[in-house]
């Protein structure tokens, strides 16, 4: 095995499009961190799941903060949620006001939940077409939980580092492509180093292994406003565009801008901050 780097930090997204939570360590099942991505919200009319890939309709969700009021637990049902607004004030998810408390906010009818609809929507604006384009992406969701697609989404350091350096005067935090880890890279240098791991298996510490699949596709969203103070800036895409368009195998090799890989779970376990991340 050959060490890569080691966890920088964990994310958390109890619901799916809000604002996620920096955990210490995380259980990692099949579907990968337990409780990630529980919840989402649902329009009622439609059905269709609410994600911030439609910013039209739906970014406003990534101005929300969600975490869970405790710790989720295998077999268990999910834990509720509290929702942080942007004002500062916080709502549980079982309070008898949520849903009409989101409906003002988003401008729709919708409703919180931890269950999938019978029959599951989801809309991704393509972001390369300059006319709008819808594709919907409900067929690759995963069974159990609100992702769009993989287990779990890694992001290096050495690539936040290189677009940092291609454009400094732009703001690369690693929380606008919404992670569920970040690795800290270092000794690898700048570069998106991420990119020859598709294909490949990780291990994270002495147990958890990970299928590397696919170079993750980047959306509109790490060019939206964001908990935490991520501002907006539309510009960020164009440079990913320009300096790391990769083949996606999900999507038949189609060339488009990446940041970090997808990947999925072969062995589960345990995983905390500072375990040594190998590549097999």
């Amino acid at each position: 095995m050959t060490k890569v780097g080691n966890i920088k930090e964990i994310f958390r997204y109890a619901v799916k499009s809000m604002g996620g939570e920096l955990i210490d360590e995380a259980v990692i099942i099949d579907g990968g961190i337990l409780g990630d991505r529980g919840y989402a919200i649902i329009e009622q009319s439609s059905e269709k799941i609410a994600s911030a890939k439609m910013p039209k309709l739906w970014g406003p969700l990534l101005e929300l903060q969600a975490k869970f009021t405790q710790e989720p637990a295998s077999g268990e049902p999910l834990p509720s949620v509290s929702i942080k607004w942007p004002d500062g004030s916080e709502n549980i998810n079982t309070d008898d006001e949520i849903n009409k408390k989101l409906s003002q906010a988003l401008g729709r009818s919708v409703k919180i939940t931890s269950t999938k609809p019978d029959t599951i929507s989801l809309e991704r604006l393509d972001p390369l077409e300059e006319e709008e384009t819808i594709l919907d992406i409900g067929d690759i969701m995963m069974e159990g939980r609100f992702s769009d697609y993989a287990a779990i989404h890694l992001v290096t350091t050495s690539s936040i580092n290189k677009l940092h350096t291609i454009d400094p005067d732009r703001s690369y935090e690693a929380g606008r492509f919404r992670p569920n880890i970040i690795i800290d890279t270092e000794d690898l240098g700048q570069g998106f180093v991420e990119n020859n791991w598709v294909g490949k298996i990780i291990r994270i510490g002495e147990k958890v292994k990970i299928r590397i699949t696919d170079p993750t596709p980047r959306c509109a969203i790490p060019t939206l406003a964001q908990a935490g103070g991520i501002k907006k800036d539309s510009k960020i895409l164009k440079t990913i565009v320009e300096h790391n368009s990769q083949p996606v195998p999900l999507l038949d090799d189609e060339i488009l801008p990446c940041v970090g890989v997808y990947g999925f779970i072969l062995n589960s376990g345990q995983i905390k901050i500072d375990d040594t991340i190998s590549i097999e």
